[in-house]
Formats: C-alpha cells, structure tokens, sequence
C-alpha cells in the first residue's frame, strides 16, 4: 500500500479526551494534526476555509452534536467516532463513519481506526490519480421552443432555475433562453472548473463573476446570494483565487 499523509482534526468538548486522542495522532505517522476543536460550531467555521481529510469526532457536544456535524461535513472528508455511549454506534455507521471508538479506547483500538482510514484514502487517492481528467465541454443542446439550441458555455453568465425550467442568461442577451430541465440534472453536466452552484435556485458561472459583496456574487448588474449550504464550497474557491490570503 502506498504511504499517503492523512491530514485530521479533533472535535471533542472535554480537553482530557482531546490531549489523549493527540498523543496518539503524534505515534502515528502517517497522520498530520491541524486543528484541535473544542465544539462543532468551531470546527464547522475552521472548515469553511481549510480541508481536513479525516475527523476524530465525540458524539455529545453542545449546540450541535457530532452526528449532525458529520451530516454537514464535505463530502471527501471521513469521520471515526468517539464516545462514551455505545448506543450511538449504529446511527454512526448510518453516516458512513470509517469506525467507531468506544472511551475509553488505548492507542490499540484507534490504530485499528486509522488503518481503516488510511486505507479508505489509499484506495480514494489511488483512484483519483490513476482516473483521466474528462474532457471539458465548450458547449450543450438544450430543447427550447421545439428547437435544439446550442449553447456556448464560454458565453454564460449564470443559470436560474425556476420550477421545472431553466433561464439560461447569456453574454449580449437581454432575454434568457428558457428549458424545460431540473437545476440538479444541469449541475451534473457542467464542467466543475467553470460553474458553481451557490444557491438552489442559481448556478454561476466562475469565470463571469465582476464583484463579491455582503455573500452576494454580482454578474451583470444582477445579484445572486450565496446561500449557506453551498457558502463552505464557494468560500474554498475565493480563497484558493484570491491574493489576499
């Protein structure tokens, strides 16, 4: 198996578990400590501009607990559950955890845990490097008036969605061409390099943003709000463009 770096985070309330869960990262090798959280709260606001690869996350926290945490985790990032209840184990598993480590636990038990993890990422890792980088398209036919358009996708500016149809607002067109399609079948045909969703009702396009203002993106004299569920995702490409970091 190839030697891979797992980066990780510690989520717990209670600082003994926190300090005991690091000293074991710090034995093993192939994990890299980056965040220490004392709360869900302060995890989920670290993790909307940094990735972390796998998460050692207590159960029962206040305000928000780590099983909904994980509900809201990117989808590339892993969890190993600690806790002192057991009876949340099967509910853990319900979210695809990679393990479940019942406190307390010796550096035996959560060795076992990251060898689950390290090969989880192996096999991910693995795959996304040996997988071709698909071609990117330059245009779609959409259905409109009993007509098959082409679209130009260098020329959109965003696309609306609208019940069971689509706008689709062009460079230099003032009426947008409507398409009876869901915004959810659009998203998957898309080049992810060149559009973004950020709102259930807009898809963006990267390359015709003018202005971020207030989680608003304005393209066209038109403002789009970057609602929350995708403002994690959004705010990652900000910061990967931008020269202020």
């Amino acid at each position: 198996m190839e030697a891979i770096q797992i980066t990780c985070m510690i989520v717990d309330d209670e600082p003994m578990a926190v300090n005991l869960v690091e000293s074991y990262v710090k034995k093993t090798p192939y994990l890299k400590l980056i965040k220490k959280c004392n709360s869900a709260i302060e995890a989920m606001q670290f993790l909307n501009t940094e990735k972390v690869d796998l998460l050692f996350l207590d159960i029962q926290m206040p305000d928000l607990t780590g099983l909904e945490f994980s509900k809201m985790l990117p989808k590339e990032s892993r969890v190993v559950f600690t806790t002192a209840f057991d009876q949340y184990a099967l509910e853990g598993f319900k979210v695809e955890a990679i393990d479940y480590l019942l406190k307390p636990f010796d550096y035996a038990e959560f060795l076992t845990a990251a060898n689950k993890a390290q090969e989880w990422f192996s096999l991910v890792k693995g795959k996304s490097k040996t997988k071709p980088e698909p071609e990117e398209k330059e245009f779609l036919f959409v259905k409109s008036e009993y007509k098959q358009i082409r679209i130009k996708l260098a020329d959109v500016l965003y696309f609306e969605g609208l019940k069971d149809y689509i706008k689709i607002w062009l460079k230099d067109n003032p009426k947008p061409i409507l398409t009876l399609m869901s915004l959810k079948s659009l998203e998957e045909e898309l080049p992810s390099s060149s559009f973004m969703r950020v709102h259930r009702s807009f898809i963006v396009s990267l390359k015709n943003i003018e202005v971020i203002e207030r989680s608003q993106i304005i393209i066209n004299k038109q403002r789009i709000t970057i609602s929350d569920q995708y403002k994690s995702t959004f705010l990652n490409f900000i910061n990967k463009n931008s020269l202020n970091n």
